[in-house]
């Protein structure tokens, strides 16, 4: 049975303020920080997670480690850095370093939010290779590329083992992973805000090689959206390709 997946957007960074897109890979801010420990407070599943999927960016794995902090301590589980899951744009706020520094990031970032006691052998990077950070090849900005990717990030959590799956990515991505744009805000990349977290369950009709998703539920009650967007406007946003969030 596929499983069920939790996607969190990461807190609020240090370029979500003041638009500072020039920011290569930025932190967390105390906000974000603070918004993480909120999301942990009211959410019941954080026990049911088998695995904690993140992109290698450092505000999506300090949203990762902060969130679930008490259960990577208490139970050690498994932490993987997935590059498909990075941010869409080209701009410099999601750029990553190159495998080395983020191997080291993010072992430094998971202690600072957990404590020593959280053992870095469960961190898994071997998804990671050079490429991840070229704004090449599946991971360009352009939508031809975030398709692809985003598709092949369903079909590899469909086909995991685990029946609860935790995934902490970014704004723009989550409209494309997910195939849903209601709610989507040119001005801010988005529909959804920081540190938001949905429940999402794979639909009846997917398969190994063509998964999709619907959403069953939301941690927090969400605010009032619009209804969608007109398939005009789609078009119109997929084609601009330095969206950002």
């Amino acid at each position: 049975m596929p499983p069920t997946l939790y996607a969190i957007r990461h807190g609020e960074g240090e370029h979500n303020v003041n638009n500072a897109h020039h920011l290569r890979d930025p932190l967390l801010t105390e906000t974000g920080k603070s918004q993480c420990q909120a999301l942990q407070e009211k959410s019941s599943f954080l026990q049911d997670v088998k695995v904690i999927l993140a992109s290698p960016l450092r505000r999506t794995i300090q949203t990762a480690a902060y969130v679930f902090a008490p259960e990577l301590e208490k139970r050690q589980i498994p932490f993987i850095l997935v590059p498909n899951a990075q941010e869409i744009s080209g701009l410099t706020c999601d750029i990553g370093h190159d495998v080395e520094v983020t191997k080291s990031e993010a072992r430094r970032l998971i202690v600072a939010a957990t404590g020593p006691s959280w053992d870095p052998a469960n961190l898994d990077t071997t998804l990671i290779d050079e490429s991840w950070n070229s704004k090449k090849g599946v991971y360009a900005p352009t939508l031809p590329a975030v398709q692809r990717r985003a598709a092949a990030l369903r079909e590899w959590i469909y086909n995991r083992p685990e029946n609860h799956v935790a995934l902490v990515t970014h704004g723009g991505f989550l409209h494309y992973f997910t195939e849903d744009w209601t709610g989507y805000e040119k001005a801010r990349g988005t529909g959804y805000q920081n540190c938001e977290c949905r429940i999402l369950e794979f639909v009846a009709d997917s398969t190994e090689k063509g998964a999709h998703l619907r959403e069953c539920g939301s941690v927090v009650e969400k605010q009032k959206r619009p209804a969608g967007l007109d398939s005009h406007v789609i078009r119109e946003l997929e084609e601009v390709e330095g969206a950002v969030a």
